[in-house]
């Protein structure tokens, strides 16, 4: 009997990369009274720090990208790493708001080439068949960094002022790129070294159409998350100290449905995004119904968190087939990825103050229908009959080019 393949060791290294910069991006949000207070801000102004990090993922990334795709993967890494160092290094010394805030741009510039750049190697030296549950893998570090991440940065700058988080963060980056060398197998440059060779996937209407739907997705998430605090302490009536412990259990879910999610992602990627939508929807309304009722509440939004974000390694595999899976598509889509996380939560705002505080989880269910619309043609293309190969895009196993052997004993499964 065949050993049964696994996951390549390199993905739980670049899983702690994707770790540390969704730390880099959550921090401030558990620290914003503090910081206001030294940097002479309005809460406000700090919660802008978040934004900026992620519109410069989103703007800032693709042309990062760019820069560093004439390297090695490992020392385009190493590059990335050193700009979010900077970046993070410029924050936690910061003594003005406006250091801040280039400090924020700064890393949330390289945190977006970094997600492009690692998931590409996720699937350069993965196997096509198990690329889904490799990206999968590669994303828990995200599902991590928000379950855990928020709620330890917050404790340490908690004890030990806003600033230690941001050192903390540090040191973890200088370990993680210390062994990146070591450990991730030698890959050459990604591409020809010129943008055109893989600027050319651009042309393909359906990576567009993929990756604005991936926007819809997450905007469906986020809308709603972004506001589950102060919709579970007014509208539900729960305490303020039981809000931690339930997002706590909220990102748990994420880590079980990204599980789940990038087992079937490879194999079944249309029925799983579909159904993850219905499921989400279902979810959010009856969230919004009966957002009173306190065993609902809690029941809902623990399933928003097992199918919501959790359907990114679903996203990812459309990408890389409509796509393919070089470092430029991915960050690409990395950015509609964040702009989805602006537009939902800029979308659940504008929802409280016309509607109150229910609205954000309407809004999210709006989304919903409208990713559940742009995944009708793929539904479509996906129902063949038995026996038809479905086209490259959206079946099943997409004759994606295999990666070359690696040599490196790292890439040996565990």
């Amino acid at each position: 009997m065949p050993p049964r393949e696994s996951v390549p060791r390199p993905v739980y290294l670049l899983m702690l990369g994707i770790f540390a910069m969704v730390c880099g991006e959550l921090v401030v949000s558990g620290l914003m009274p503090q910081m206001a207070r030294d940097l002479d801000a309005t809460i406000p102004q700090v919660g802008y720090l978040v934004t900026a990090f992620a519109l410069a993922m989103a703007l800032g990334g693709p042309p990062l990208t760019l820069g560093v795709r004439r390297l090695r993967t490992d020392h385009a890494l190493l590059v990335l790493f050193a700009v979010f160092f900077t970046g993070n290094a410029l924050a936690a010394l910061s003594t003005s708001y406006g250091t801040m805030l280039v400090g924020r741009v700064v890393t949330g510039a390289a945190s977006g080439a970094f997600f492009g750049v690692a998931l590409s190697a996720v699937a350069r030296i993965t196997p096509p068949a198990l690329r889904g549950r490799a990206t999968g893998l590669a994303l828990q570090g995200l599902m991590l960094g928000t379950a855990l991440g928020l709620p330890l940065s917050t404790l340490v700058g908690g004890q030990f002022g806003w600033r230690a988080p941001f050192i903390g963060i540090a040191v973890l980056v200088v370990l993680i790129a210390a062994a990146t060398p070591v450990l991730l197998p030698r890959l050459d440059p990604d591409g020809t070294g010129s943008p055109r060779a893989e600027a050319a996937a651009f042309r393909n209407p359906r990576l567009w159409t993929t990756m604005a739907t991936s926007t819809l997705v997450i905007g469906t998430t986020f809308a709603a998350f972004s506001y589950f605090a102060p919709i579970l302490t007014e509208v539900t009536g729960l305490p303020e100290q039981a809000v931690p412990l339930l997002l706590l259990g909220y990102g748990a879910a994420t880590v079980v449905g990204t599980t789940a999610v990038g087992r079937l992602a490879q194999s079944r990627t249309i029925t799983v995004i579909v159904t993850g939508l219905l499921l989400n929807t279902a979810f959010l309304v009856g969230f919004a119904l009966f957002a009173d009722v306190p065993a609902v509440a809690v029941a809902a939004m623990a399933g928003t968190g097992l199918v919501g974000i959790t359907l990114n390694p679903a996203m990812i595999t459309r990408v890389q087939r409509a796509g393919g899976t070089g470092s430029l598509v991915q960050t690409a889509h990395s950015s509609f990825i964040t702009l989805g996380v602006v537009i939902g939560s800029w979308a659940g705002g504008l929802g409280i103050n016309a509607h109150g505080l229910r609205a954000p989880l309407w809004v999210g269910a709006g989304l919903a229908v409208l990713a559940l619309a742009a995944m009708v043609p793929a539904t479509r293309a996906a129902r063949k009959p038995s026996g038809v190969r479905e086209p490259p895009g959206e079946g099943a196993l997409s004759p994606l080019p295999a990666p070359p052997p690696c040599p490196h004993r790292a890439c040996a499964g565990t």
